[in-house]
């Protein structure tokens, strides 16, 4: 079993990059972020000691994630779910303005992305930020080739007109 457990690592790890990256446009904090990422794991981690190894295991992965994220979001749709968000990091020594100058510009488009519909905030961080293609971005969400391609052209010019309205606005 100790052989199954390093190959996984091996083979896994170097998506977890991908992986968590796909989970915070996923998700609206951070806990439910490295929650989604700990569970995609854990479902990967069972698959592969039921011998479900996949030929590409990045879209693998990414497929779990977005299917993990889709029945916790019908979960909470169901039924209220109390949460508590990180809302305070615990104090540290880090230059706060410094941090938040840096973010800024992060932190509009983070928003603008927020704002667009789910299929096409997932069609662009799948493609764009996470590197797949769209052929892979179809396997991964079930949507044909086309209608991804599409959601990608639309999303990125409403992001494109969110974040160009976003700077008219500021001072």
């Amino acid at each position: 079993m100790p052989e199954h457990g390093e190959e996984f690592l091996q083979a896994t790890m170097p998506a977890a990059d991908l992986v968590h990256n796909l989970a915070r446009r996923l998700t609206t904090s951070r806990s439910d972020a490295e929650d989604l990422v700990q569970e995609t794991y854990t479902r990967a981690w069972v698959a592969w000691q039921d011998q479900r190894r996949p030929a590409r295991v990045e879209p693998w992965l990414a497929t779990i994630c977005l299917n993990l994220n889709r029945d916790r979001l019908g979960r909470a749709s169901t039924r209220y779910e109390a949460r508590w968000d990180e809302a305070f990091d615990p104090p540290g020594t880090v230059d706060v303005e410094a941090e938040v100058l840096g973010r800024l510009d992060h932190a509009v488009v983070d928003a603008a992305l927020r704002g667009l519909p789910e299929e096409q905030r997932i069609a662009i961080t799948l493609m764009d930020l996470c590197g797949f293609t769209a052929a892979e971005v179809a396997g991964i969400t079930g949507a044909p080739r086309g209608t991804v391609l599409a959601r990608v052209h639309r999303g990125r010019k409403r992001l494109a007109e969110s974040v160009r309205k976003v700077n008219r606005h500021a001072p």
